[in-house]
């Protein structure tokens, strides 16, 4: 039976899955399920495709070209060394190489494709994806709706009558769309959207926010330099992504600019209370595209049935809170938001194919876990508020933090009371446990408490309270949470874990030693020219790259294990090499140095 790939062409990754077996499989090419969509050419002409391009666009942007769906349809045309490429040839070059390296994974050849469009994609720009299609090689079986490709991936034979919302906010652009599920029928009412809104605004006004205070604080302002800019707003898109589960991150770059002679290095805390006010103008934005939405499909959003999530950017807790209120509907996270526009597209290629596709399940948390605060309530200000950290529906594993205060002046302990229910009063809840945080420092109302919940596959939850001026710690394992998944079906809720299981493994892993292919050479930093590099690394960088050399050389006979150590290091490496970080440097080098010692003494 002909096979039909399944691809979401994003503005920051792209995804590709596949349909065999009467289930879907996200495809892991280079070793991860997102392939950066960003095309460049090394120093020495060499064509970059995915992670090697998007490393290399840190310190070469100007040989560099990343978020082109913005501009499919345009005439404007983009240069890449000596030449100049349209939209939809930089796309075809991403479609490309997704499909060798799908055909080299699944060890056949695949020639139709089911490729995904916003919904509020002109002619235009639809012609222009299908261009990108053939020109990669491919027989465009069909060009879809991002969101028809959402729904398809929650309900794959869709036969119950529903009303849903698909809130689509990826890296570069936006849509909305209404849609009703009805015999069988995906049929989308209204879409509404901002092709110049995302993940990537998100990043700039971060960005801003970063070199506005070091500027304040070193005089420098880091996005003069070309580097220093983009080496910052890598820092910034990674401290964002982190911020949607953590309270605080530090951004860190170590020589990343110069003043009077000295080298200056960024270090800053950003706390997610500084982020979501910078953002919060352009989430306002898409709720008026909600509403538009709703509108033109004359739909109240209490005849909506669920709001599914869909694009990386859709993460962030303040859109969750802020669709939750405006809406008051069930939100779904089900399916990753990043895969399930591509597992969508690969079941309607699946369906043009004439194969039969079972649901995508996945474990999820079945009921809202959080703490007991203070806070409004009817109107009222009382201790029972309930504070949610992880919401229903959430994939597993799941880790989420979030930022809370003392009541009082010289409060010198903090009482973390669990609960796990979908009521706003904490005592229509059901209590897991409580613990509490001793020995507090002396200073008035308003010390900030970070609260970090860790559930895993087996619904273990961990939680950890942190005071953040001073790092006193209490962390507490609560294992009666487990009770509250027995109520579910368990044989269920075991396939649905083999099925994640399942869908994580490639041909290699199951095709024996011998298939496990070496470290890919887009891993190794050999992208970097030195002349980018501060003169005072450039020794341990070089070191660094020779004892790569020798590590690839080993990896062939290296135990499975050796060699996923080898990659791990090997990527640490890269990294410090990116962040010009003579920490981060020095120790996967010697990590890795005595890896190497133990391997050729085998």
């Amino acid at each position: 039976m002909t096979k039909i790939l399944g691809i979401d062409l994003g503005t920051t990754n792209s995804v590709a899955a596949i349909a065999h077996d009467d289930r879907v499989e996200v495809l892991e090419i280079d070793g991860s399920k997102l392939l950066p969509s960003v095309v460049g050419l090394d120093n020495n002409g060499k064509l970059l495709v995915g992670t090697a391009a998007r490393n290399q666009w840190i310190l070469a942007p100007d040989r560099t070209i990343r978020s082109i769906k913005r501009k499919m349809g345009a005439k404007d045309k983009t240069r890449l060394g000596d030449h100049e490429y349209s939209p939809q040839e930089v796309s075809a070059i991403i479609l490309r190489t997704i499909k060798e390296k799908s055909e080299k994974l699944l060890g056949e050849s695949i020639e139709r494709a089911v490729i995904t469009v916003p919904a509020f994609f002109g002619e235009q720009q639809r012609e222009a994806t299908r261009e990108a299609g053939i020109m990669a090689g491919f027989d465009v079986a069909r060009i879809i709706n991002e969101p028809t490709a959402a729904s398809l991936a929650y309900q794959p034979r869709p036969e119950k009558f529903e009303r849903l919302l698909i809130y689509d906010l990826g890296g570069g652009t936006f849509d909305v769309s209404v849609v009703q599920i009805e015999d069988g029928i995906v049929e989308v009412l209204a879409s509404h959207g901002d092709t110049q809104l995302g993940g990537d605004d998100f990043d700039r006004l971060l960005l801003d926010h970063v070199c506005d205070q070091f500027q304040e604080e070193h005089e420098v302002d880091l996005r003069a330099a070309v580097t220093a800019r983009s080496r910052t707003l890598h820092a910034c898109e990674m401290a964002k992504i982190r911020l949607s589960d953590e309270a605080y991150v530090t951004i860190e770059e170590e020589f990343i600019a110069e003043k009077a002679g000295i080298p200056r290095h960024l270090n800053m805390e950003v706390a997610r209370t500084d982020y979501e006010p910078l953002i919060e103008s352009l989430l306002n934005k898409t709720l008026v595209c909600v509403d538009e939405a709703l509108a033109d499909a004359k739909l109240t959003a209490k005849k909506l049935d669920r709001v599914i999530l869909v694009g990386g950017a859709s993460r962030t807790p303040m859109v969750y809170r802020m669709l939750a209120e405006q809406l008051g509907r069930p939100i779904h996270l089900d399916v990753d938001p990043d895969l399930c526009v591509a597992i969508g597209a690969a079941t309607q290629g699946a369906m043009i194919a004439g194969q039969d596709v079972g649901p995508v399940l996945v474990d999820i948390t079945p009921r809202t876990l959080g703490i007991r605060c203070l806070g409004q309530l009817h109107g009222l200000r009382t201790d029972r508020r309930f504070s949610p950290l992880i919401h229903r529906n959430t994939p597993l594993p799941a880790s989420k933090s979030n930022i809370f205060f003392t009541a009082h002046d010289g409060q010198k302990s903090a009482a973390v009371e669990v609960y796990q229910g979908e009521e706003d009063d904490v005592t229509l809840n059901d209590p897991v446990g409580d613990f509490l945080l001793e020995g507090l420092a002396e200073v008035s109302s308003g010390n900030e408490i970070v609260v970090h919940f860790d559930l895993d596959l087996d619904g273990i939850l961990t939680v950890t309270a942190t005071e953040h001026a001073t790092g006193l710690e209490e962390r507490v394992v609560m294992d009666n949470v487990i009770s509250r998944f027995q109520d579910e079906d368990r044989a269920e809720a075991q396939s649905r874990i083999e099925q994640v299981f399942a869908t994580a493994r490639t041909p290699a892993a199951d095709a024996g030693d011998s298939a496990v292919a070496p470290v890919a050479p887009e891993t190794v930093p050999a992208t970097f020219s030195m002349d980018e590099v501060p003169e005072s690394l450039r020794p341990a960088v070089q070191g660094s790259m020779e004892l790569i050399e020798r590590a690839l050389a080993l990896m062939d006979a290296a135990s499975t294990q050796d060699q996923a150590d080898i990659e791990r290091l090997v990527a640490q490496l890269r990294e410090g090499i990116e962040q010009h970080s003579e920490k981060k440097i020095s120790q996967a080098t010697a990590e890795l140095d005595d890896l190497v010692f133990y391997l050729q003494d085998v």
